[in-house]
């Protein structure tokens, strides 16, 4: 085995049941690192234009990366990619947890899966060998129930179970992938197309794999790993792992960027009852903690900062299982502030629900605060809710509507659609109500605050994301935030706050290649990065050599790699008729100010929206008037062949 990767990809037709081995070079690996963009290679050439998202057509690809199951923190993430059923266009989602290192030590860098079985089956990978296997019995069961029944039928604990649940398998648009019970390829819906194939789960093993792994450069990784858990205690993810994602409610709060009642203000009374400290001192699963204690604290693999929450409640009408995981930032927004609910329990089970049927809890969440805010304008009604008051701050109708869209009962068959196709077909002018970026709901990261964010989530191909590049707050104010780490990929000098012009429009693209690379190299965000993370772009790369022998490799080579992703996913999209028409925002964010708090009055300016698109696509050297990349871009990226592909 090459250091670092297996050099074997597993194609899959469900439709005939054949598996074949391919074995690219080393030359393949460097060029695309992996994840991401070692998936669009095979989206672009394998999956025909113009595919039904949930039509035997579409490719699924899933993968990890040369550095994943390397002892070092943050390693552990596989990239799922598809073309997706919620946008219509290029879909892509990260999970973490002990899957992606497992499913490297199984013998297989990535799985291409191609066609629709007759009946459902799961791919058994293990030790460099494959199978499909009926899945029949595991059909229409939730996630835990499916997890133990494969243990029991395989015969071994330790094995790692990737799987769509009910929600997936009926084709709810925003289903997700789901790993643990509680770990997610959560965005674009992935989950819907890989029910859609009858595939039911990937379950991989690899004893044998994981001993014979190798690194390049075994001193350095050791070096690496311990130099992060000797600065992790004073580090600014300390809190993350003591806290969670959730930890950053308060903060959100504190300068009014925390979206409430579906972005109709950034402050929300109720915050503290749904804050990070109140999740660890009520629910997070163990009692009398003190900061040594890890209990409710779970971690991915050979990760030392274990921020994934794990939550317990055994009284009252929400009760909660540890194995379902617990809430993150994201999700006791969505479910909260968005929804003007403050009861964590409620928030808490909500979540459970997701991660036991297989859905997204940011679109679900977001969505429903769409349909409540429909619902008080009189748009929506008890006729079409069944008689639930689907009004803001209902706890228990949150819980009820994400119930039916789980189990597709209701109005939750609307709902399941996702806000932007809920709004088509509902019409009745619901949809002045959206708050979506390509037709996907948006993250808990205003962008009426942070300016290039209405940016990134209006041109990021496969859809509104808040982990496609950098905040604005690194490069606002009186100085750069982390000067050395800004300095690495090219910001030494403070810009002006809320400002998006040529400067502020650099800032956002080429940190969108730096997270574009880390979703290509499978690495977490919140341990590598440009600003905060416990390790930055220097780190990041210091692994991949340490890891791969590739002692010359950059950081400007991963940007690079990043720049690469972005392009193929822009081409992708542009073959399916996705162009500039669709690089835009949510109406209501420009015409609504906000209310209340220390954003009261802000809102989007169109002109200074407009200006900077034009930059955006300028400085990539696309076409401005299309938003689609050039010939002279793709064949300068060494992908003259996706030119040739769209006739460019």
């Amino acid at each position: 085995m090459p250091n670092g990767y297996n050099g074997k990809i597993l194609h899959v037709n469900l439709t005939s049941g054949e598996l074949t081995v391919e074995t690219p070079p080393e030359s393949f690996y460097r060029k695309y690192l992996g994840g991401s963009a070692l998936n669009m290679h095979y989206m672009l050439s394998e999956c025909p234009p113009h595919a039904d998202p949930l039509g035997p057509d579409n490719v699924l690809c899933l993968s990890v990366s040369v550095t994943t199951g390397a002892p070092v923190s943050g390693q552990s993430r596989m990239t799922a990619t598809a073309k997706s059923p919620l946008t219509g266009g290029i879909g892509d989602a990260q999970c973490g947890g002990f899957f992606p290192a497992e499913m490297k030590f199984a013998g297989f860098d990535a799985f291409v899966i191609k066609g629709q079985s007759p009946r459902p089956v799961y791919l058994w990978v293990h030790d460099g060998q494959a199978e499909l296997r009926d899945a029949s019995h595991l059909w229409g069961k939730i996630t835990g129930e499916v997890e133990l029944a494969l243990q029991t039928e395989l015969g071994d604990k330790n094995i790692e179970v990737a799987q769509v649940g009910p929600a997936g398998e009926r084709g709810a648009r925003f289903a997700a992938i789901i790993n643990m019970s509680n770990r997610a390829n959560g965005r674009t819906g992935m989950g819907a197309v890989m029910g859609s194939k009858k595939l039911k789960a990937v379950v991989v093993r690899g004893k044998e794999g994981k001993k014979q792994f190798q690194v390049a450069d075994k001193k350095a990784i050791i070096k690496l790993a311990q130099h992060g858990a000797q600065i992790f205690p004073e580090s600014d993810v300390a809190g993350l792992g003591k806290y969670g994602t959730a930890e950053t409610t308060g903060a959100q709060q504190s300068v009014g960027g925390l979206p409430t009642r579906n972005f109709t203000s950034g402050e929300f009374d109720g915050w503290e009852a749904i804050d990070g400290t109140t999740m660890y001192d009520t629910i997070l699963k163990g009692a009398e903690r003190d900061d040594q204690d890890r209990h409710g604290r779970d971690t991915c693999y050979s990760c030392t900062v274990r921020c994934k929450r794990v939550v317990e409640i055994s009284e009252g009408p929400y009760k909660v299982d540890p194995h379902y995981g617990g809430p993150e930032y994201e999700t006791t927004s969505t479910f909260g502030n968005y929804c003007g609910v403050s009861d964590l329990a409620a928030i808490a089970y909500a979540n459970q629900l997701c991660n036991q049927y297989g859905l997204d809890t940011i679109t679900c969440g977001a969505t429903i605060a769409w349909a409540m805010e429909c619902f008080e304008a009189g748009l929506i009604t008890t006729a079409d809710t069944g008689g639930l008051e689907l009004t803001f701050g209902n706890a228990a109708a949150m819980v009820e509507m994400t119930r039916q869209i789980a189990t597709d009962e209701g109005f939750g068959r609307v709902l399941a659609l996702g806000s932007a196709a809920a709004a088509e077909q509902l019409g009745r002018g619901t949809d002045q109500f959206l708050i979506v970026g390509h037709k996907q709901e948006m993250p808990a990261h205003m962008p009426q605050l942070k300016r290039t964010l209405a940016l990134v989530y209006a041109v990021n191909p496969f859809g509104a994301d808040h982990q496609s590049s950098e905040h604005d707050g690194s490069v606002e104010g009186s100085a750069v935030s982390y000067p050395d780490r800004m300095a690495l990929v090219g910001f030494t000098e403070p810009m002006e706050r809320r400002s998006l012009g040529p400067d502020k429009v650099r800032y956002a693209r080429r940190t969108q290649q730096l997270y574009s690379a880390m979703d290509s190299v499978n690495v977490c965000q919140f341990v590598y990065g440009p600003a905060w993370q416990l390790f930055g772009p220097q780190e990041l790369r210091d692994m991949i050599a340490g890891v791969t022998g590739w002692a010359d490799i950059s950081i400007d080579e991963l940007l690079l790699v990043g720049e690469r992703r972005v392009n193929m996913m822009r081409a992708f999209n542009a073959r399916e008729g996705i162009d500039r028409e669709q690089d835009k925002i949510s109406d209501k964010l420009f015409k609504k100010a906000l209310k209340g708090g220390k954003s009261d009055g802000l809102k989007l300016d169109e002109e200074q929206f407009a200006r900077a698109l034009d930059e955006y696509y300028r400085q990539n050297d696309w076409d401005v008037e299309t938003g689609v990349p050039t010939r002279h871009k793709l064949a300068e990226l060494d992908l003259a062949w996706v030119a040739d592909e769209l006739k460019l």
